[in-house]
């Protein structure tokens, strides 16, 4: 077979979980990948949530499933696995995508609090994902796993130590797992988004986002969650068997600008 032959492009009839998928970049990557003929399940913390976004795939032509799951819980992971196993079938692509955003300053009364929590969300519940995928992912030798951090996991922002803590994990988490993983064929990525439009920014004013965008980021604006979806399915497409380990801002330049 020719050097560029036999690598597809297409994730039509894989099986794919997002987590965080009833919003933003978790809604348009299950929506995109739904598009793009995979099966989805749409995973949020609530059953309406996900069900909204599927009732979106379905209505588009697409194969969807909605789980309810808290990624506090422990053992929910696990549990979300296996019923998205029984309802599309064994996991090619795990998209880590939920999160929660605490501002904390290292002296606030509640620091601990917050601190236990987003590492739980953040990082401990997409360890508990992947273990409960893996079997899956490892059959065929060409599983995928995206790790959605930010890039607060590139640099850092003040009162934000337990998100940048947790987001500078993730970025580890998949360095390291790749380098376990490769043998397996299983890849292992790392998406970093910058300054998007979603539900953790919607509270901060216009203006403070275009005076923000004007002076950080060199394309000069916000991005959009599709964006970030597009740069995921890249990842995961079959095609991309020799890419792991990669960590990938989707910034608008934020995290290369010097000024």
């Amino acid at each position: 077979m020719a050097a560029d032959e036999g690598f597809s492009r297409s994730i039509a009839g894989k099986v794919s979980i997002v987590t965080g998928a009833a919003s933003g970049m978790g809604r348009a990557t299950a929506r995109l990948f739904a598009a793009e003929g995979a099966r989805v399940a749409v995973i949020d913390r609530t059953a309406e949530g996900a069900a909204a976004v599927v009732a979106e795939i379905e209505s588009a032509g697409g194969v969807a499933v909605a789980l309810a799951c808290d990624l506090a819980d422990g053992d929910a992971a696990a549990a979300m696995v296996g019923e998205a196993r029984t309802a599309l079938g064994p996991i090619d692509i795990l998209v880590n995508n939920a999160g929660i955003s605490l501002p904390a300053p290292i002296d606030a009364p509640d620091f601990e609090a917050a601190w236990a929590a987003t590492l739980t969300v953040n990082l401990t519940a997409h360890t508990r994902t992947i273990r409960a995928a893996l079997d899956d992912l490892r059959r065929a030798g060409a599983g995928r796993i995206v790790n959605v951090a930010s890039t607060e996991g590139l640099g850092a922002t003040a009162h934000m130590a337990p998100y940048t803590a947790a987001k500078h994990a993730v970025v580890g988490l998949t360095r390291s797992l790749a380098v376990e993983l490769g043998p397996t064929g299983v890849t292992v990525n790392c998406i970093c988004p910058g300054p998007i439009h979603t539900g953790m920014t919607a509270a901060i004013p216009d203006e403070a986002k275009t005076k923000f965008a004007r002076r950080r980021v060199p394309m000069r604006r916000y991005g959009h969650p599709a964006e970030v979806a597009h740069i995921t399915l890249s990842v995961v497409l079959p095609a991309a068997s020799f890419l792991t380990g990669a960590v990938i801002p989707v910034d608008g330049g934020l995290t290369v600008q010097n000024t």
